[in-house]
């Protein structure tokens, strides 16, 4: 846990440096000799001191972790960690640290920002004893009562978590399978066409994907879609998306968002630009304002008269700011609260509370909005008591058990129970799903190309191709009871639990998740 609070490594010891690592805990205030623990780390435990006869009487495993932990490098890309370090999140996170480790009287993170900055120079691998060793200090104070304290907050909200899934899987099942698709949507596919709109705002043309219906598809549609995807994201990790909804009727704008792109992220990883985060908001909303103005002179070969926007993640919370949701006042005090705990367990409030320092423009919902789609939506900091769009915009929010990133209990839960009373409002959570199920790399398993969201199973949680067939089908089913004006059916009453093979799926209306959640 120190180890990962640290992050940060540094090379061969200075001539003032720090001599004593003091832990504080339980009240108590004991002093560990840096050189010490060193000679001890790096004769693996082995060399005889009065810090070896303290150590050896932990278990075998756990003395080799420690020494593991404080051996294992760090940092194996110097570019990029000078990006993390001197981005928004990454200044947020270091004046936190503060409160835990505290180096003489300086400020921690400037003290330990300056130490890495100098010392990333000289080696690109680094050490967490490295660092101990190379800190201009005479004593590195590390308050564990404090670390402590922190941890229980986070036992809490893994806790929570888990008794919301628990509460969940009490429900009946209601229902065994999904109904199957029609045979004249099952044997259409939709029209993939790429698209270069000139847009004032930026240098180079916005590039679109547009998924359209077969001239085959009987059923004309009223709505047509504008998908974003999330931060670092891709138009093609969601193709699966539009050509699922293209084949059933619905033509799909997706956007490439450039800034906040897979492109952006890629330079991250190469040590050539900072981490976007809040900051690219206002361009993604220009983005999408360009692309609806383009609709309405009639740039864009899409039918329908009704506009839903879907997004993931970012993606989501644009499609709820243009969708008229400005941000409740009181958000610094909301996050000065959240900050002092380390957000690790939801990393979406590192980006929500950075939104106060970032200019949004005015926007008017569009006339034309029918319905907003989130997936792994966020905004519990932005909107805790109500989501200001419009009643009659119902939305629908989804999200997964092995969220960290956008947690369901606080994030799709709090913002359904703050959104507008309305029929056709809802959350689906999906039991082990996480934050990046939704995104699909095409030919992933033969191996083509490379891309940035080849993950594995603990960060994409489980069966993600099932979870994307399960989510295709919560929205069409929302889509098609947008069509029809059906807005206050209510299939399985406040709360439904449908089981798919191995896979839980949970459908929440307004009534169902405060109950929950209260």
């Amino acid at each position: 846990m120190v180890s990962s609070l640290l992050l940060w490594a540094t090379s061969p010891r200075p001539a003032q440096a720090a001599g004593e690592l003091e832990v504080r805990l339980d009240g108590m205030a004991l002093p560990i000799s840096i050189d010490d623990l060193s000679a001890w780390v790096r004769s693996g435990g082995a060399r005889s001191s009065e810090l070896g006869v303290w150590f050896n009487l932990l278990e075998e495993q756990s003395r080799t972790g420690v020494v593991d932990l404080l051996q294992a490098p760090l940092i194996n890309d110097s570019s990029m960690t000078r990006q993390i370090l001197n981005s928004w999140a990454g200044r947020q996170l270091l004046d936190q640290l503060g409160d835990l480790v505290q180096v003489d009287d300086e400020t921690t993170g400037l003290t330990v920002q300056t130490t890495l900055e100098q010392l990333l120079e000289q080696r690109p691998e680094v050490t967490t004893l490295e660092l101990l060793e190379a800190l201009p200090a005479r004593t590195v104070r590390l308050d564990l009562d404090a670390l402590l304290e922190v941890a229980a907050s986070w036992r809490l909200q893994l806790e929570r978590q888990q008794l919301l899934v628990e509460r969940l899987g009490r429900q009946p099942v209601s229902r065994q399978r999904l109904e199957q698709a029609s045979e004249s949507a099952a044997s259409a596919d939709g029209a993939l066409e790429r698209l270069a709109l000139p847009v004032p705002h930026r240098e180079r043309a916005l590039q679109l994907q547009l998924w359209l219906p077969e001239a085959s598809i009987e059923t004309e549609r009223r709505s047509w879609l504008v998908l974003m995807p999330g931060l670092g994201g891709s138009p093609d990790h969601f193709g699966w998306l539009g050509r699922a909804l293209s084949r059933n009727g619905w033509p799909v704008v997706v956007l490439e968002h450039p800034g906040s792109d897979a492109v952006a992220v890629q330079a991250l990883l190469e040590g050539r630009r900072p981490p976007p985060g809040a900051e690219v908001l206002p361009e993604r909303l220009r983005d999408l304002q360009e692309v609806l103005s383009a609709q309405e002179r009639g740039e864009l070969p899409l039918s329908g008269d009704q506009l839903v926007l879907v997004g993931h993640s970012l993606g989501a919370l644009t499609a709820l700011l243009a969708s008229g949701a400005q941000p409740e006042p009181g958000l610094g005090r909301r996050c000065r609260k959240v900050m002092d705990d380390l957000p690790l367990s939801n990393l979406s409030r590192l980006l929500q509370c950075q939104i106060q320092d970032v200019a949004l423009p005015a926007s008017t919902p569009p006339a034309s909005l029918a319905g907003v789609v989130g997936l792994n939506s966020f905004g519990s900091l932005l909107w805790p008591r109500r989501v200001p769009v419009a009643s009659d915009v119902p939305v629908l929010l989804s999200g997964g058990s092995l969220d960290l990133i956008t947690p369901p209990i606080s994030e799709q839960l709090g913002l359904l129970r703050a959104l507008p009373s309305n029929p056709g409002t809802r959350a689906v959570l999906v039991e082990g799903a996480s934050h990046f199920s939704p995104v699909r790399v095409e030919g992933q398993s033969g191996g083509q190309g490379e891309d940035l969201f080849q993950l594995g199973e603990e960060f994409v949680g489980v069966q993600p191709l099932q979870v994307q067939a399960l989510l295709e089908r919560e929205i069409l089913r929302f889509l098609e009871i947008l069509e029809s004006g059906r807005r206050g059916e209510t299939a399985g009453g406040d709360a439904e639990h449908v089981q798919v093979g191995s896979l839980r799926l949970y459908r929440l209306n307004q009534a169902g998740a405060a109950r929950l959640l209260d």
